[in-house]
């Protein structure tokens, strides 16, 4: 084998990078190497131009079961199938990283392949970032890199920074900050950061730490395609002919302006404008079709910022920080549903409905980055073809919508209830029934609004904003940020900057771009200005519902919370499960039980609730002197009776403890099956129970 090794070290810890002939066909391979944990990612582009009309680059990210060192899947298939969510949020963080460094006129397919090798306490995505990098820069593959990565995360003692986190660290410091900052020395191309209601400045200080490790990354990675990198190939780039230029300037460029600035919120005024040059196109016999479509779009969004950068002149006629009109419903669906919320922001629509589950409801992730983890909040988002008004496939999944729900669900943890304040196991799905920018910060919004209608005690009602940015394409530090961004904005902009949070601070961050890279200055500015906008969105949420309801929806099935000692765990669930099994089938609930004795019974409604709590009670309860209990006599002996006063419990009546007078014969007086009223005497030291009839009433027992 041949090999090349690079190492620098991160706060204390060795990243190691080494370039051999593993995968010796690919254009660029590298593994890379940090702790236990090992990545191998390779790049190819193919050799010729492919026929579709955009820019085709793919990012795979392989978890592969091995990686854990155990045998995952199903009992049924070993085997690894589709990408987890979280290798698909992983694919997703490096294709937002790498994209905006590729000349967007490519037509060669590039595959970018991340194949987890191993896992250890480090967690992979970084590095995938980094061996990404590394895999183009060094390859003959066109691309203005490298870019580098870094996550920093906050301890809560005493505030301080960590840099790149372990699983365990990041644990103890979930309550707080998790960042992942990628960029280059002077800029950032992609950002994602879950917190705990943290401050703007909180953002600033780990961007300005995230900045020096990327500024020491940035070196290593050039020392090494230095040594390492390949020429680039030549690409074959099609320029758009003369004599579209000509033809647009002439029929289509003198038109634009009422178009682009039509003061109508979406797209239909440029797409009418678009159809209007397709037309001019046709009836001029242009066959380069696809590059004139281009162009035109090149044309708008140069009119976009000059408009915005020169005359402060947005597509909708708002003002630069101005939020489109809002609308907040708490309920009002349907008594079926749990919680519902209904938000408007301008075009954007979202309708969140919730349902209530128990705590056997909730999901189990098992990978090889999370075993066996219960996750009981969940958010789901939907995008059907008609919230943008066209036709398409309906039914499943695709990358964009788990990165949307995912991000809305991260927004809305922080202010989630524990289990043990609320057991429940929630579920919200998000769905974008109209679209025109930013319908995952009108998730969070929804969701705020129906975890109020179903009486979830959430912390704090959380909203979302999507700020974005134009910057001069001929001076970049001149710029302009922009307040809740719309359709083409989000189209023609260079960044789409989502910002979520209560009022007290921030508990989500995801920022991407066009560019090559964003400044810190400018990211730090625009997480500042997105708090207006959020407070603004909040009190509208308020205005409609200020508090969760007191009361669960009657419809959600009723919770009741027990804890019992753990000794007595064996005795609820009985021989083989006979014993729990058979309170479930009397009462229809749902009982789970922990190691430590905490028990949730889920039941259809509050009586059968009360009923299994009872019956589970009287399984485990320790009877104490002077307890008054009604028992039933289930054997008579010479001596007295005994009486069963729990499901498990017997105790004994002498029979001088029957009646007030003297008993000669048990069997005058008592019968296996009467029901009687006992006190308890005495419990000895081997938990032998005395009773007496006569103490509890002296009269029920009659000559």
């Amino acid at each position: 084998m041949q090999k090349k090794s690079f190492s620098t070290e991160i706060e204390g810890k060795e990243l190691h990078v080494e370039f051999n002939d593993l995968a010796e066909n690919a254009d660029g391979s590298v593994l890379i190497k940090l702790g236990d944990t090992t990545v191998l990612v390779t790049a190819v582009m193919s050799k010729e131009e492919s026929s579709m009309p955009f820019f085709p680059l793919t990012v795979d990210y392989e978890e592969k079961f091995y990686a854990a060192g155990v045998i995952l899947g199903s009992r049924f298939m070993r085997r690894e199938g589709r990408p987890s969510d979280e290798a698909i949020l992983s694919a997703r963080m490096i294709d937002r990283t790498i994209r905006p460094l590729f000349d967007q006129r490519v037509r060669n397919e590039i595959q970018i392949v991340i194949t987890v090798l191993s896992i250890g306490e480090d967690d992979p995505d970084i590095l995938s970032i980094l061996g990404t990098s590394l895999a183009l820069a060094t390859s003959d593959i066109p691309w203005n890199g490298p870019v580098s990565a870094v996550r920093i995360g906050k301890k809560l003692e005493d505030g301080s920074i960590l840099v790149n986190p372990t699983y365990p660290e990041r644990e103890e410091v979930s309550s707080n900050l998790d960042m992942v900052i990628c960029g280059k020395e002077d800029g950032v191309t992609m950002l994602e950061a879950g917190a705990y209601e943290v401050s703007e400045n909180d953002i600033s200080l780990a961007l300005d730490k995230g900045r020096l490790v990327l500024q020491k990354l940035q070196d290593f990675q050039k020392k090494i395609v230095q040594e390492m990198g390949k020429d680039k190939r030549t690409v074959h780039i099609t320029e758009v002919s003369e004599e579209v230029k000509e033809l647009f300037s002439k029929e289509i460029e003198p038109k634009m302006a009422p178009f682009v600035f039509s003061k109508t919120p979406g797209k239909d005024k440029i797409t009418e404008l678009k159809n209007m040059w397709k037309t001019v196109l046709k009836d001029n016999e242009i066959q380069e079709i696809d590059l004139a479509k281009e162009y035109f779009e090149q044309k708008v969004d140069e009119m976009i910022h000059i408009g915005a950068i020169e005359e402060d002149k947005r597509a909708d006629g708002r003002k630069i920080d101005e939020v489109r009109p809002l609308y907040a419903q708490a309920g009002g669906i349907s008594n079926i549903l749990h919680g519902s919320g209904i938000f408007y922001r301008g075009g954007t629509h979202i309708l969140s409905a919730l349902t209530l589950g128990g705590p056997s409801d909730a999901q189990i992730v098992d990978g090889i980055e999370v075993r066996n983890n219960s996750k009981r909040f969940m958010h789901h988002y939907n995008f059907p073809p008609f919230s943008v008004g066209e036709t398409g496939r309906m039914g499943g999944m695709n990358r964009r919508m788990i990165g949307h729900g995912a991000l809305a669900e991260k927004a809305m943890i922080p202010v989630i209830p524990t289990k043990e304040d609320f057991p429940y196991t929630i579920r919200i799905v998000s769905e974008a029934l109209a679209s025109n920018g930013s319908t995952s910060m009108g998730s969070i919004c929804g969701s705020t609004l129906a975890l109020m209608d179903a009486g979830v005690p959430i912390k704090a009602p959380v909203a979302g904003i999507a700020m974005g940015l134009v910057v001069d394409q001929k001076d970049s530090n001149k710029y302009k940020i922009l307040t809740d961004i719309q359709g083409p904005e989000d189209h023609y902009g260079d960044m789409d900057c989502k910002v979520a949070g209560t009022r007290k601070g921030i508990t989500a961050v995801q920022m991407d771009t066009k560019l090559e890279q964003i400044s810190f200055e400018a990211i730090k500015e625009t997480v500042e200005k997105a708090k207006a906008a959020r407070l603004q969105i909040l009190d509208v949420i308020e205005q409609e519902i200020v508090e969760p309801r007191k009361e669960v929806s009657p419809n959600a099935p009723s919770i009741i919370i027990l804890s019992i000692n753990p000794k007595d765990i064996g005795t609820v669930i009985g021989p083989g499960g006979k014993t729990i099994n058979g309170i479930k089938d009397v009462t229809g609930a749902d009982i789970d039980i922990e190691d430590d004795g905490s028990i949730y019974i889920t039941a259809p409604n509050q009586e059968k609730g009360q009923l299994t709590k009872t019956a589970i009670e009287e399984l485990v309860r320790k009877y104490e002197k002077g307890d008054e209990i009604e028992g039933e006599v289930v054997r008579i002996v010479d001596f007295g009776a005994f009486v069963k006063i729990g499901p498990n419990t017997d105790g004994l009546v002498h029979v001088s403890e029957i009646a007030s007078f003297r008993v000669e014969k048990v069997e005058d007086y008592l019968k296996v099956g009467d029901r009687v009223p006992v006190v308890v005497k005495e419990v000895d030291e081997k938990g032998r129970i005395s009773l007496s009839i006569k103490q509890r009433d002296p009269d029920f027992i009659k000559k």
